[in-house]
């Protein structure tokens, strides 16, 4: 599209960028619902009722979740051991563990610690009684260092 003409080719790509920019601006006209442009909707609660705010909503958001099923886990303590003492293992052998007797064990949902406690026995079962939370920010002091 070359012409001898340096002026008629400054003309059309002038008319070019004017046919673009036109274009772009019907593109970012409002886009409407119905006969009401999005900008003269207002409240969009009638749109989209479940994510209008409220004190109800945010009850029903929690109850949504209080019934998904998390692995809690108490640990008992830890150790490293090379792989040839793992075979050696028998019934009756001990394992010595890192964690000393009478110390508080960790208890962790989905392997996130979230407290501890100590071991009881309750109807010929062992339970564990919670002896210290762990409060939201250590939680996640503790996550930044991992």
């Amino acid at each position: 599209m070359s012409s001898d003409n340096p002026a008629v080719d400054q003309d059309a790509v002038a008319d070019d960028w004017a046919a673009a920019l036109a274009e772009q601006k019907s593109a970012e006209a409002p886009a409407h619902i119905g006969e009401q442009s999005v900008e003269s909707v207002g409240d969009a609660s009638h749109l989209f009722p479940k994510l209008s705010g409220g004190a109800n909503d945010a009850r029903n958001d929690i109850d949504m979740i209080l019934d998904i099923p998390v692995q809690l886990t108490v640990e008992l303590g830890r150790t490293r051991i090379p792989i040839k003492h793992i075979l050696q293992l028998a019934q009756g052998s001990v394992i010595e563990l890192d964690a000393l007797a009478g110390e508080p064990m960790d208890v962790l949902v989905n392997g996130c610690l979230i407290a501890q406690g100590e071991v009881v026995v309750v109807n010929d079962k062992f339970g564990i009684r919670l002896t210290d939370i762990v409060t939201p920010s250590e939680r996640v002091r503790r996550l930044n260092r991992t």
